[in-house]
C-alpha cells in the first residue's frame, strides 16, 4: 500500500471515528436533557450536559481533520468517504443504545460503502492514467 493510500486510510478512519463520537455525544446530550421543548429551561439543561461539549469538540476535530485531508485528497472521493459516519453512527447506535436496524437500513449502509469503494477505485484509475500520460 502506497504512502498516499495509508494517509487516506488513516485520515478517513480518524475522521469517521471523530464524527461518530460527536454524533453519539449529541445523542447522549439529547437523552439527558429530555424532554425536548423550545424554551430556555431546555436550553439550559442542554448547556449543562458535558456531552454537548464533546459533540462540539468532535465537530471542531472533524473539521480540522477533513480540511487536512482535502489538502491532499481529490474532493469527490473525499466528500463521499466523509459520509462513512452515517454507517458507523448507525452501527454504534445499535450496539450502544439498542436501536433496531431495519433490513432497508442495512441495504442502504452497504450501498454507501460500495459507492465509496467504487469512487475510490475510479479515482485510483484516473490517477494511474494521468501518471501514464505524463511520462
Amino acid at each position: 500500500m502506497s504512502t498516499r493510500w495509508r494517509f487516506y486510510l488513516v485520515g478517513f478512519l480518524l475522521l469517521m471515528a471523530i464524527d461518530t463520537a460527536a454524533q453519539l455525544c449529541f445523542k447522549l446530550a439529547a437523552t439527558h436533557a429530555a424532554p425536548f421543548a423550545v424554551d430556555p429551561g431546555w436550553l439550559l439543561r442542554v448547556l449543562r450536559e458535558p456531552w454537548v461539549y464533546g459533540a462540539i469538540a468532535g465537530y471542531l476535530g472533524a473539521f480540522v481533520t477533513y480540511m487536512t485531508l482535502l489538502k491532499h485528497a481529490p474532493v469527490g472521493p473525499a466528500f463521499a468517504a466523509s459520509h462513512l459516519q452515517v454507517v458507523s453512527v448507525m452501527a454504534a447506535s445499535a450496539w450502544l443504545f439498542g436501536e433496531r436496524l431495519a433490513p432497508l437500513q442495512l441495504v442502504g449502509a452497504t450501498l454507501i460503502v460500495l459507492g465509496i469503494l467504487v469512487l475510490a477505485r475510479a479515482e485510483d484509475e484516473v490517477a494511474q492514467t494521468t501518471a501514464g500520460h505524463a511520462r
